[in-house]
């Protein structure tokens, strides 16, 4: 048994057991090292954790729930994590958008089935929707290489230019530049595909009409269109539960309940870990810090000890929005005003692409929507296990500003998220429900509000209740993520990586960061082989 106090080594220590934080240490573990991960909270999960204190017959995602990204992802692909316990679940369709008319705008996996849906609405759409999904059969899997590929991606630019004429050429990478409200306006004639791709493009907080948004719309469509938006079946915090016994099963060690306070840099190298119980951990090889970049330099490591480029970059870093989360048990089914053809697990709730154009212009001009655009899940729908028979275990959540500085809906919001902001909120996010699933309100057996102070306290990685860990506008992706200069693992610190959200690609439960840390981990040991004996 350790004393606290005392020194120990190991060849790596990774500080966070969330999803990017285990892949490192899975990929670290595998190539022989010793490896060590430190975690703040009681359990391993970072942001994909599941609980039942909403309602103890009810499993909800405490944080993220759907996995599409973690479905596509090479890395997570190669662990084999099926082995070690876990299971996917779908729902009968992938996405739903109800419309105050009773209409449905419905992604469902089979491509035939969501063309016929869409050209029932509006001839024609439906041939185009096919269409798109052949070019994304030639192109996508290169666009999501090098999305996950460490900065420049290489490999998978050389792949992509080479498919790229058997995909429409130029006219697909005008497609791919395009805004999400232009995106669909261009390619389909009725408002069913619009909403699935403007919905997709706001889980990130690049405004519709920006560049940028188009890609995000077009990725997740299309990948609920190849492998689905997946659940873990038994709760979300199944994934990090089977990374993490996998991770043990290797011979790693994880200390839940201890807090990193600081990493020693000497001579321009991390040489130790430090913990508030304590102990002083020695590392040989490398520090992978599955930590928000603002928690990491200038924090965990002294401001003294950061290159220059890092500390100006620092005072420019941008966080994404702050998050408002809902969870309900419900007794039933939602009632939604008009049945969907088939039942989607995720659910997009906005009259129009342009009401969401006006929220994410409202949160991003400091103003607490009115009409919030809100994502939700349906889990019960998605996975039987996660409540009993006949009931539904169900969440939503939004974007509202990091700092406050009106409420267009009228409610008296100051942006405090006190008890008081996050109850008003979460009665509007409510209503929003009830309009087109009335009586809704009458199945909640148990409600609980999780704003975004208490989504922090829960994870400090999510500052402020920023779930990406930083903006995913332009300004701050690819090489100037997290700031201009880095687009890498590396932080010019040697033997110290960031593989967290804050790293590119940014958010998403798809391990890129925390592979592309443990990769360059091993690439500067491989280059560098002292480093196991300082």
């Amino acid at each position: 048994m350790t004393v606290p106090g005392a020194d120990e080594t190991y060849d790596a220590v990774v500080v966070g057991a969330g999803p990017n934080g285990l892949v490192a240490a899975n990929h670290l573990v595998d190539a022989g090292w010793s490896v060590l991960v430190l975690e703040a909270q009681p359990e391993v999960g970072g942001a994909v954790r599941s609980d039942r204190e909403v309602h103890a017959d009810f499993v909800h995602d405490t944080f993220s729930a759907f996995y599409p990204l973690a479905a596509a992802s090479p890395f997570l692909g190669a662990m084999d994590l099926e082995d070690h316990g876990l299971a996917w679940a779908h729902a009968p369709a992938v996405l739903g958008h109800p419309t105050p008319d009773g209409a449905w705008a419905l992604l469902h996996r089979d491509r035939e089935v969501t063309a016929c849906l869409l050209d029932e609405q509006h001839p024609g759409d439906g041939e185009a929707w096919l269409a798109l999904c052949d070019q994304w059969d030639v192109i996508g899997p290169h666009v999501l290489g090098g999305l996950l590929s460490p900065f420049p991606p290489v490999r998978s630019a050389l792949a992509g230019l080479a498919a790229l004429p058997r995909a429409g050429g130029l006219s697909f990478v005008r497609t791919l530049l395009a805004p999400a409200a232009e995106v669909g306006s261009r390619r389909f004639g009725g408002r069913a595909p619009r909403l699935l791709l403007a919905g997709n493009a706001g889980h990130a907080d690049i405004p519709l009409e920006d560049t940028g948004s188009g890609l995000m719309g077009l990725l997740l469509t299309l990948m609920g269109q190849t492998v689905g938006f997946p659940v873990p079946v038994g709760g979300a915090g199944e994934l990090t539960q089977a990374l993490a016994r996998r991770f043990v099963s290797r011979g790693g060690e994880i200390r839940c309940a201890t807090a990193v306070v600081g990493i020693d840099v000497e001579r321009g190298r991390a040489r130790a870990v430090r913990s508030a119980d304590g102990r002083r951990t020695t590392v040989r090889r490398a520090v992978v810090a599955d930590v928000v970049a603002p928690h990491l330099f200038g924090g965990l490591v002294a401001a003294e000890h950061l290159p220059l480029r890092v500390r100006r970059g620092m005072r420019r870093f941008e966080l994404d929005p702050s998050t408002v989360k809902v969870d309900w048990a419900l007794s039933g089914p939602v009632p939604w005003a008009s049945a969907p053809a088939h039942a989607p697990g995720t659910v997009h709730i906005a009259d129009s692409v342009g009401q969401m154009s006006r929220a994410f212009r409202e949160v991003a001009d400091g103003a607490v929507p009115a009409e919030p655009f809100l994502l939700a899940g349906q889990m019960t729908t998605s996975d039987p296990t996660r409540s009993p028979a006949g009931t539904e275990s169900m969440w939503a959540y939004t974007h509202v500003p990091q700092q406050v500085t009106r409420d267009t809906g009228g409610d008296g919001i100051r942006g405090l998220w006190d008890h008081d902001d996050c109850e008003r909120f979460a009665d509007r996010m409510q209503a929003r429900i009830e309009r087109l699933a009335p009586g809704f309100g009458s199945t909640v057996l148990a409600r609980r509000v999780l704003g975004p102070r208490e989504l922090e306290a829960r994870n400090a990685n999510l500052v402020g209740g920023s779930i990406n860990g930083g903006t995913a506008r332009l300004r701050q992706e690819l090489v100037l993520r997290p700031v201009p200069g880095l687009g890498r693992a590396e932080t010019g610190i040697a033997g110290l990586y960031l593989g967290s959200s804050s790293a590119h690609p940014g958010g998403g439960v798809h391990g890129a960061a925390g592979m592309n840390a443990a990769r360059a981990a091993l690439a500067h040991a491989r280059l560098d082989p002292r480093a196991r004996h300082r």
